[in-house]
């Protein structure tokens, strides 16, 4: 992170607004960039020395100084060093702070609209996106699958998570340097507990839904909650910071979060939304489900806005009326650009994707990888066809164990034919993990070979799933959505679940198409 000089190392340390214990003097120099990989590191560069359960990076200390840093940020206490050394309780707060810092917090010249939940946050992100576009509101948007400046699009990165510090800054300062006045940024929980967004002015918070996900990392529902909360914490403290704020929480009125964040935010504006009125400020009435798409009638205290979208599914109808309630009843958006905006967004990649090679049956790709998503998807999907519902999907390792029986009961009980696969294993047995999702299917009305199956090859339980499929039945592959590549061990191989499906639709139907994406289970299944 270079290229930007504008304070010296003792400013940046004056206005840093956490704790900090200076061992030796902050000379007046100029700062090149912040890095927290001392691979990276420049001359003039802030070293940030982060620490994980897996890694320390105090121990690269002395090769971010041979590198060229000129100042060192950590968490241990140390002796006395070449370069000025500044110990704090949490560096990854501080590598937030001096990020903003070092772009001189360029969120305080934007209204920021960040959005959280467990499902939905990438569509309802997009949503209101699209319909400050259709408002003719210069916006740009971060999302865990990219980043959009103007016609300018950027690639967020593999696996589904907010951007680091750094890059977060870095897209906001080129935003307000292009000119826009508004941007969309999707917070994921672990973006909010690594302070990821820490230092963004946030001025409007949404919420699509808090369930049953990342208890591996957070440890129980309450701290998931809790850690979701931060963004509505960043809203209700930053209040003061900005003449324009709208100062807004955008609550689900139907979700279990309602009350813990409608009490965390009482302080500032509210908007609730809901599939039905139940106290709310905007719902749903007249709900048409169709395999194509939705027709609705979004219904205020005084307004009826008739919407149509290319979306599909009932929690499709809730995350638009979450960005209904963010920009129409919150921000003042004009209903027709409301409408515009949600009319004129085909989809979002690996979100319910329809896959079509000509076939007779419906093949879709969507990104369900919750208990709660898998169970939206599947109702979904029992809306768009009239067949039989075919599922594939996995868990993935070193992540909530939990979900892995939850998941496998969801499909039992709303799909016909189930087929349990890989989604990045990473270090665990794979076979191990298939298993605890087999033995909680088989306790659901499973019967391993009749309407369940394991096949550890992803690639070939797509392959299956569509052989299975009659006419007018339906084959979703959940779980990887837009992602790009599957963890085996410590390696990422490349995969894409919508190649994966158009190749074994094209092997189907004696069509030319791309190869399956290869994956180490191949080898073994080709062995046995």
């Amino acid at each position: 992170m270079t290229g930007f000089i504008r304070k010296s190392l003792d400013q940046f340390f004056r206005e840093l607004p956490v704790k900090s214990n200076f061992v030796g003097e902050l000379p007046p120099l100029p700062v090149t960039g912040i890095a927290f990989d001392s691979r990276d590191v420049q001359p003039g560069n802030i070293f940030i020395a982060l620490s994980g359960s897996n890694f320390d990076g105090h121990l690269f200390i002395p090769s971010a100084i041979q590198n060229g840093a000129i100042a060192i940020v950590g968490t241990q206490a140390r002796e006395p060093m070449q370069v000025p050394y500044i110990q704090v309780e949490d560096a990854r707060e501080a590598l937030a702070h001096l990020s903003a810092a070092f772009y001189d917090y360029p969120a305080r010249d934007l209204v920021v609209i960040g959005v959280t939940g467990t499902d939905g946050k990438t569509t309802t992100a997009n949503l209101i996106y699209e319909i400050l576009l259709n408002a003719k509101i210069h916006t740009g948007i971060i999302s865990t699958v990219n980043a959009v400046i103007g016609d300018n699009v950027m690639d967020t990165g593999f696996h589904v998570t907010t951007p680091e510090a750094p890059d977060v800054q870095r897209y906001l300062s080129r935003m307000v340097d292009a000119g826009l006045t508004h941007v969309v940024l999707e917070a994921t929980s672990h973006g909010l507990a690594q302070h990821r967004v820490t230092g963004c002015a946030f001025d409007v918070g949404v919420v699509t839904n808090i369930t049953h996900e990342h208890l591996d990392y957070h440890g129980n529902y309450e701290a998931y909650r809790k850690a979701k909360g931060r963004l509505f914490e960043m809203v209700r403290d930053g209040c003061e910071e900005k003449t324009f704020r709208p100062c807004l929480a955008v609550l689900n009125r139907q979700d279990e979060s309602f009350e813990y964040l409608y009490d965390l935010t009482r302080e500032i504006n509210q908007v609730a939304y809901g599939l039905d009125s139940q106290d709310g400020d905007i719902w749903a009435e007249n709900v048409a489900y169709t395999p194509s798409g939705l027709k609705f009638d979004a219904v205020t205290r005084d307004k009826r806005i008739p919407i149509t979208s290319h979306l599909i599914g009932e929690y499709n109808v809730s995350n638009i009326l979450a960005a209904l309630a963010a920009t129409v009843v919150g921000l003042g958006v004009p209903e027709k650009a409301a409408q515009r905006g949600v009319a004129n967004l085909p989809g979002i990649p690996g979100r319910m994707e329809r896959i079509d090679l000509g076939q007779d049956f419906i093949a879709v790709v969507d990104f369900a990888h919750t208990p709660n998503a898998l169970k939206q998807t599947l109702a979904a999907a029992r809306k768009m066809s009239q067949g039989k519902v075919l599922v594939v999907f996995g868990s993935a390792g070193l992540r909530d164990r939990e979900k892995r029986r939850l998941m496998a009961e969801v499909a039992l009980q709303l799909a016909d034919l189930t087929i349990l696969t890989a989604e990045d294993p990473r270090t665990e047995s794979l076979e191990e993990i298939l298993s605890e999702m087999a033995a909680a299917a088989s306790e659901n009305r499973g019967e391993e070979g009749r309407n369940f199956w394991r096949v550890q090859d992803r690639g070939d339980a797509i392959r299956m799933a569509v052989q299975m499929a009659e006419p007018g039945d339906i084959v979703l592959a959940c779980g990887k959505g837009h992602e790009q590549s599957m963890c085996f061990g410590e390696v990422e191989h490349p995969w894409d679940d919508r190649t994966a499906m158009k190749s074994a639709l094209a092997e189907l139907m004696g069509k030319s198409g791309p190869d399956m994406p290869y994956l180490p289970t191949q080898k073994k299944n080709k062995s046995e």
